[in-house]
């Protein structure tokens, strides 16, 4: 890589150091990085940096974090006078306003976690996830005024494990991301790159989650319900009412016999404790009663005693 390929780099969570990381030790000459300003965090409300702040100050890079970007004058005056060649772009949490996207001369170049223009949004690991997807990956793309419609550069599909939640699929979709930033700006560079329309057609949106998100239908099928468990991990979660108060359903299984009961019916045998769905029920293995510790399904019935006839999502007199 010679000359010099110099680039400022926009990012906030977690899942953005890989790329960072593996741009630094590829040789990019990261002049900026941008990211989120520290927030207040936890009990004690004490300023927490991001993550890709506490990586680039590791990796020694220079830092800025402005509250705003889109009439920022003195942060535009800032990147004007680096003049990078390429901006990137991953999981930064602002939009990118029309003159950085008309700044670099190979543009605005994001990685994001789907198969685009499959989940564009904010959220595509989470739907992907509880859409019930066995596939999907990461695309580098050039960033336009829309919500990820911007051209495609590179795409890579990784599978998505029967076992995978959010929490795990995310780790592993930065790891080969990473890997694909690096060898699209050399293809950029070298031109050995033909950017692709997407097929706004096929599109479908990735939300930002909401808590109710994770509010349990029971009238859906068990195999749903639980990709639904799985791909919002760690928030909202998966969660019902019992006895009036909320309950987590932190792990479950597909039941191997089905139980024909109306929906949200609860079934105990022996240790187990399964909820019927539209087509068959689930087993749950680890709950969280409100206001307590996450806990095995044993110790939950140990407790609690559920009666014969009692239900999820429904308010009861019972204490």
């Amino acid at each position: 890589m010679n000359p010099p390929f110099h680039l400022v780099f926009c990012g906030t969570p977690a899942f953005a150091v890989p790329t960072l990381e593996q741009l630094v030790k590829a040789g990019f000459d990261i002049q900026l990085v941008v990211t989120r300003p520290d927030k207040p965090k936890g009990r004690g409300m004490e300023m927490a940096e991001s993550p890709v702040k506490q990586s680039a100050t590791a990796l020694g890079l220079p830092i800025a974090q402005p509250t705003a970007i889109k009439n920022n004058a003195e942060f535009r005056a800032q990147l004007e006078a680096l003049r990078p060649e390429a901006i990137v772009v991953v999981g930064y949490g602002r939009i990118i306003p029309q003159w950085m996207i008309d700044l670099p001369p190979l543009g605005n170049i994001n990685l994001h976690s789907s198969l685009l223009p499959k989940y564009r949004g904010a959220a595509p690991v989470q739907w992907a996830i509880a859409s019930g997807e066995t596939v999907t990956g990461v695309t580098t793309m050039r960033i336009d005024a829309g919500l990820d419609t911007g051209d495609v550069l590179l795409e890579q599909a990784i599978n998505i494990a029967s076992e995978d939640t959010a929490v795990t699929l995310s780790p592993k979709l930065a790891a080969i991301g990473a890997e694909l930033m690096v060898q699209t700006l050399l293809g950029l560079r070298d031109q050995s790159i033909r950017p692709q329309s997407q097929d706004h057609v096929q599109s479908s949106l990735a939300p930002i989650l909401q808590k109710e998100d994770g509010r349990i239908d029971f009238h859906r099928s068990a195999q749903e319900i639980l990709d639904r468990l799985r791909g919002f991990q760690p928030w909202p979660g998966a969660y019902t009412t019992f006895r009036g108060k909320q309950l987590v359903i932190c792990s479950a299984q597909i039941a191997e016999h089905a139980h024909a009961q109306e929906p949200g019916s609860l079934v105990v045998g022996g240790n187990q404790l399964f909820a019927c769905c539209a087509d068959s029920s689930l087993e749950l293995l680890e709950v969280q009663p409100e206001g307590k510790k996450r806990m095995t399904v044993r110790d939950f019935l140990n407790g609690y005693r559920v009666m014969p006839g009692e239900q999820f999502g429904v308010k009861t007199s019972q204490s």
